[in-house]
């Protein structure tokens, strides 16, 4: 079983920054895609940015230059730098991933259990 421990939510005013973290621990051969999604009360989760286990990013327009996404495959970690925050990002972040559990085997999604952030104008 696999299990994604969140981290870095919390309150902050415009024009600040946090930096989320999400761990994966468990039977894992191999990781494929870690990303972040987002989802404001009221609305569609949403993608924020995501990475491949060749390093390849991809962010949401919204967020383009603003947020960075890295992963450390050696901890099974995927991060997310978030500056220059503003009152619509306002959401809970979700960590999500696509996982390889042994060699040969299929892949399955995870998702990490949601970690706040609260921007205040």
């Amino acid at each position: 079983q696999v299990q994604l421990v969140e981290s870095g939510g919390g309150l902050v005013q415009l024009g600040g920054s946090l930096r989320l973290s999400c761990a994966a621990s468990g039977s894992i051969f191999s990781i494929n895609v870690m990303g972040w999604y987002r989802q404001a009360p009221g609305k569609q989760r949403e993608l924020v940015a995501d990475i491949t286990s060749g390093g390849s990013t991809n962010y949401a327009d919204s967020v383009k230059g603003r947020f960075t996404i890295s992963r450390d495959n050696a901890k099974n970690a995927v991060y997310l730098q978030m500056n220059s925050l503003k009152p619509e990002d306002t959401a809970v972040y979700y960590c999500n991933t696509l996982i390889r559990m042994r060699v040969g085997g299929p892949t399955y999604k995870y998702w990490g259990q949601g970690t706040q952030v609260t921007v205040s104008s």
